[in-house]
C-alpha cells in the first residue's frame, strides 16, 4: 500500500522479544484506557476523575488494595491452569469446572473433620486440616482435568467440546451439593453452602490470603519447567507438532492427559482461594456460578502473556485492579450498572487485537522513485 512518497507493508517476525511484548501491551492498555474514556465522557464524568477514583481504590485503598489481590490470585491461578495444556497446543476451557470441583474437594475435607457442625473444635489440628483441604481442592479439580486429558489422548476428541460440558456438570453438582437438603448446605437453608469454622481461616500475609505465595511461586515453577527441565521441553515439542514429538518418542497419549491433571490441580487451587481462603467468604457462595465466568479471564491473561507464567503476574494484577476499581467508581460516580465489565471487554478487545503486533510488524519504505 502506498501512502504519500512511502509504501507500507507488513513483514512476518520470526519472534517477538519480551521487551517488544510488554511495550506493545502497554501501548495496547494505554489505547483500551483511552477509548473507554468516551464511556466516562457520555456519562458526564471527567475521564481523570474516573481514572483516579478507579487506580486509587485498587492499589492505594484500605479496602481496595485486598480486594485487588484476591481478584489476581484468582486470575493468576486460572491463567496458569489455561497456559499449561495451550503449552501443548490445547485450549483448556473448563477451568470453571475444574474450580467447582476443587472448592467441593476442599469442603468434603472441611466436612469430613467436623466443620459443618459450626463448631470450633474439630478431629484434627486446623495446622492439618487446611493442607488436606487444599490437597482436596487439587485433587478434585485434577481428577476434573483428567477427563478431557485422558479421552484427548486415547480418543482424539476435541477438548474445547468436552471441558465446555464438564463445566455445565460442576455448575449443577456444586448446586446439587449446597441446595436443597444438599451435603455441604449452610445450616440456614439460604442455598449456599456451609460456613468454615474460624479456625479454618487461611493465614494472611502481604496483605491478604497465603495464596499469594502459593500463586506466585506455581507460575515460578511453571517458568523454569518449560525452561530447563525435559518435561517442559516435551511438552512444548507436542504443542508444536504432535507427529513429529511421537517420531522423537514423545507419547501422544500421557501429554494430554498430563497437561490436563496439572491444569485442573491449578483451577482447583483456584477454588479452594476463592470459597476457603478469600477474606469475607469462607463458604461456597449463592453466586458460585459469578466466579466460574471469572475465570475466563485466564484464557485472556494466558494469550496476553505468550503463555509466559511470569509475565501472567502484572497482567493479572492489572486486571484484578480494574475490575475492584471499576466496580468501586460505578457506585461513587453514579454511573450506570456494568462499568466494570465494560471496561475489562475494552480492555480485553484491545489487548487481544494488538496481538496482531506480535507476529507482524509494518514496514515504512521510501518509494525508489523518490530516493
Amino acid at each position: 500500500m502506498k501512502l504519500g512518497n512511502y509504501q507500507v507493508k507488513l513483514e512476518k517476525k520470526l519472534k517477538v522479544t519480551g521487551w517488544e511484548a510488554a511495550a506493545i501491551s502497554i501501548l495496547a492498555i494505554l489505547i483500551a484506557l483511552a477509548l473507554f474514556s468516551l464511556i466516562f465522557l457520555q456519562a458526564k464524568v471527567n475521564p481523570l476523575t474516573g481514572y483516579k477514583d478507579i487506580f486509587t481504590y485498587a492499589f492505594a485503598d484500605q479496602f481496595g488494595l485486598p480486594l485487588t489481590i484476591n481478584r489476581a490470585i484468582f486470575i493468576l491461578l486460572c491463567t496458569c491452569a489455561f497456559i499449561v495444556p495451550m503449552r501443548a497446543g490445547l485450549w483448556n476451557i473448563g477451568m470453571a469446572g475444574q474450580l467447582y470441583a476443587g472448592a467441593l474437594g476442599a469442603f468434603a475435607v472441611a466436612f469430613a473433620f467436623g466443620a459443618a457442625s459450626g463448631s470450633q473444635n474439630l478431629s484434627l489440628s486446623p495446622g492439618i486440616v487446611i493442607p488436606l483441604m487444599m490437597v482436596g481442592a487439587a485433587l478434585g479439580g485434577a481428577l476434573v482435568g483428567a477427563i478431557p486429558g485422558f479421552l484427548k489422548g486415547r480418543f482424539n476428541t476435541n477438548e474445547i467440546v468436552v471441558t465446555m460440558m464438564l463445566n455445565s456438570i460442576g455448575f449443577w453438582l456444586v448446586a446439587f451439593m449446597i441446595k436443597d437438603g444438599g451435603l455441604f448446605m449452610g445450616a440456614g437453608g439460604e442455598g449456599e453452602g456451609f460456613k468454615l469454622p474460624q479456625s479454618l481461616y487461611a493465614p494472611q500475609i502481604l496483605g491478604g490470603p497465603f495464596t499469594i505465595l502459593l500463586a506466585l511461586g506455581l507460575a515460578g515453577f511453571l517458568y523454569f519447567m518449560f525452561a530447563r527441565t525435559r518435561t517442559g521441553y516435551q511438552i512444548k515439542a507436542y504443542g508444536l507438532s504432535p507427529s513429529a514429538a511421537r517420531y522423537a518418542g514423545i507419547s501422544p497419549y500421557n501429554i494430554p492427559l498430563l497437561v490436563f491433571i496439572i491444569g485442573g490441580l491449578l483451577a482447583g487451587l483456584a477454588g479452594y482461594h476463592l470459597f476457603a481462603a478469600n477474606p469475607g467468604v469462607y463458604k461456597i457462595t449463592q453466586n458460585y456460578g459469578d466466579f466460574g465466568d471469572l475465570s475466563f479471564y485466564g484464557i485472556i491473561c494466558g494469550l496476553i502473556s505468550l503463555e509466559n507464567p511470569l509475565a501472567a503476574i502484572p497482567i493479572a494484577l492489572l486486571f484484578g485492579g480494574l475490575a475492584s476499581g471499576a466496580r468501586y467508581a460505578q457506585g461513587e460516580l453514579r454511573m450506570s450498572f456494568g462499568v466494570d465489565y465494560a471496561m475489562l471487554g475494552v480492555l480485553m478487545i484491545t489487548l487481544v487485537a494488538f496481538q496482531f503486533f506480535y507476529r507482524n510488524k509494518i514496514v515504512w519504505k521510501k518509494s525508489e522513485k523518490e530516493k
